[in-house]
């Protein structure tokens, strides 16, 4: 049993440096197409859904994502942060996104708000460094206006994602106050937020992105082959993970089975790196099981959303709580006059949608499956009025979806209520 008081397991910062490696070699189709693509990865406005896999071919869409997670991971180093699962969320949230939307480019000025927040207010960067990482989703308002007019309006946009990223970190420890941990992308609300007040200016002002849709279709079985490969050699390293045996890290999985996943919560610590291994992996395996249950396609974006699954394995996501989260949003696909389960944005809300699952863990299957029907049903309209810009749209629409809910079902006698925390990690009574 690994004890519950353990903040830091060494070969954590190992196993994601060996990710980014894997993610290099899957790069290596050419080193001169990769290059070539990721200059038209970091040129591209990269509004949702634009799948830089069509855009500038895989090659170069790993090549960025690589690049992003590296960079992220020095980030952590730098700031001498201790790998929890609060990192090891955000380093699956931005390899997952760094396929659609996010680039090497336009991440940084976000993490250099985040850092000067951390200097005004005088505390660590180890503290704020996870949110200006997360503060990227707004990427694309950045790499629009740097790339739509000339020298001034460039530093403008780099500019304005440095006070973006400055502004979300008080942002969000507000909004998390309202979201009381039953959305897991307490993030993207905050940024969403952000950018119904951004965008409306910058349309004021004659700044209207263009945007469109890109979406492939044809690397499914290729990079289904790649994630079934994944992750059961996550679940084979899970089982043999450190020095306990394959029947404790199973027997500690158990546990965290029962977890209902509402944040802040922290796998890696309660129930140790094994059991968040043996999670990430059959979570994998159920977010791709679904894609290719439905018939629908394997790309950058849901490839993206499944690393995002994977990553909050080890904050707050498991195949129990998934499961009615992404019941409901199959439900509302199906029943709901003009939606399709293999429609983009469908197949992309029915894997983030499970930003949800602290909904299905604390009010219970019912709850779960009400939540997703009415996130689907949100996430649907709510991208249109910031055109795409952010990358988070379902974080949005999920936080909106837990304040409508949540003061209904917390008032039914019969629905399931679990334990409240605040944003330190500590009971409520």
């Amino acid at each position: 049993m690994v004890p519950k008081t353990r903040k830091f397991h060494p070969g954590i910062y190992a196993f994601a440096l060996c990710f980014c490696g894997l993610l290099l070699a899957l790069a290596l189709d050419g080193a001169s197409n990769c290059l070539t693509g990721l200059n038209t990865i970091i040129h591209a406005e990269g509004a949702l859904i634009t799948d830089y896999m069509a855009l500038a071919g895989p090659g170069a869409a790993f090549l960025n994502s690589a690049l992003v997670t590296l960079s992220a991971l020095l980030i952590f180093r730098l700031a001498k942060a201790e790998l929890s699962g609060n990192h090891i969320f955000v380093l699956g949230l931005m390899s997952g996104f760094a396929l659609f939307g996010k680039n090497i480019f336009n991440m940084w000025p976000f993490v250099l708000g985040s850092y000067l927040y951390a200097r005004f207010k005088k505390e660590p960067f180890s503290k704020h460094c996870s949110m200006g990482l997360l503060a990227s989703c707004l990427g694309p308002i950045v790499s629009f206006l740097c790339w739509s007019g000339g020298p001034v309006q460039f530093l403008l946009g780099l500019l304005l994602g440095v006070v973006m990223g400055f502004v979300i970190c008080p942002l969000s420890a507000f909004t998390f106050q309202i979201l009381r941990g039953l959305n897991l992308y307490n993030g993207g609300f905050a940024c969403g937020l952000t950018a119904l007040v951004v965008v409306p200016v910058l349309t004021a002002l004659g700044k209207v992105p263009v945007g469109g849709l890109w979406w492939s279709t044809e690397y499914t079985r290729d990079l289904a082959l790649f994630l079934g490969l994944l992750c059961l050699f996550l679940l084979l390293l899970g089982s043999f993970w450190g020095r306990l045996s394959p029947r404790e890290n199973w027997t500690a999985f158990g546990r965290l089975w029962k977890d209902p996943g509402r944040a802040p919560c922290d796998f890696l610590k309660d129930y140790g790196p094994g059991a968040v291994l043996l999670n990430m992996g059959l979570s994998g395996l159920l977010a791709t099981g679904y894609i290719l249950l439905i018939g629908g396609d394997l790309n950058g974006p849901t490839v993206g959303s499944i690393f995002t699954i994977m990553g909050f394995t080890a904050y707050g996501k498991h195949p129990r709580n998934i499961l009615p989260i992404m019941g409901g949003i199959a439900l509302g696909a199906w029943a709901l006059p003009g939606l399709s389960l293999t429609a983009p944005a469908v197949q992309m809300a029915a894997l983030l949608g499970t930003t949800l699952v602290p909904m299905a863990g604390t009010f219970g299957w019912w709850g779960g499956l009400l939540a997703g029907f009415l996130h689907i049903c949100l996430v649907m309209r709510t991208g249109g009025p910031v055109n795409g810009l952010n990358l988070y749209n379902n974080g949005f629409s999920g936080g909106l979806v837990v304040i409508f809910l949540t003061p209904i079902l917390s008032q039914l006698p019969w629905v399931k209520k679990g334990t409240e925390h605040n944003e330190t990690g500590v009971e409520i009574k």
